[in-house]
């Protein structure tokens, strides 16, 4: 399912994390290796840079980050990164170069590319969010399913089991997400799409689209 892989959705040249996907071809499977790869990564992190705070936790200089914000480790904040007050992150996250964290917003097992923004009101759970992608207010990842059962995606009359319980969304570089939108687990956004205010997302949506509900997805001119 080429549409679904990697180097499909995103220039891992825009991310700090790029090696956490070796020996990797769906984006999903680095959430079991995201903790272990920011422990091994964070001591390697330049000095000059970057500074430990806490357990596990490496935030660069020239990131801002509130006083009310939590930080949970593992943790990496990339540089001129930016964590708005009463920001959540409970842990295994890597926010990426210029991102912003907002106001209320949650962070966990979340891989964010250089650029992104989650600035309002956002759950970003068990989640990869490629370069420049936006989510509006309100919009969250749902990543558990209500029976609890493995996600899976349905994808060209075919079932691709990912073998993870908790997966939240896959979104593509410079996917645009509509304010109270919900995606839900297993999303799998391509590059270059928007989706519609007030959508339930669900499966794969195809790059360079726009998504107005789940019977009318349009290609973008």
């Amino acid at each position: 399912m080429k549409e679904l892989e990697i180097l499909s959705l995103f220039d891992l040249n825009n991310t700090i994390a790029a090696e956490v996907f070796d020996g990797c071809t769906y984006p999903w499977e680095v959430f079991d290796k995201l903790a272990d790869y920011i422990m091994k990564l964070g001591p390697t992190l330049p000095k000059d840079k970057f500074e430990q705070r806490g357990e596990n936790i490496w935030i660069a200089k020239s990131a801002t980050v509130a006083p009310t914000a939590f930080l949970g480790g593992p943790l990496i904040i990339d540089e001129d990164a930016e964590i708005r007050h009463c920001a959540f992150i409970r842990g295994t996250a890597i926010v990426g170069k210029g991102a912003v964290v907002g106001n209320s917003t949650e962070l966990k097992c979340a891989l964010l590319f250089d650029k992104v923004q989650v600035p309002h009101y956002n759950y970003v759970g068990n989640s990869v969010l490629g370069y420049k992608s936006h989510m509006g207010a309100g919009s969250i990842t749902s990543n558990l399913k209500s029976d609890k059962s493995l996600v899976t995606i349905r994808l060209n009359g075919e079932v691709i089991r990912t073998g993870q319980k908790k997966f939240g969304a896959i979104l593509g570089d410079n996917v645009e997400v509509g304010c109270n939108s919900v995606m839900n687990p297993g999303t799998v956004i391509g590059h270059n799409t928007n989706v519609y205010p007030l959508s339930m997302v669900r499966g794969y949506v195809p790059e360079c689209s726009i998504y107005k509900n789940k019977n009318e997805v349009v290609t973008k001119k």
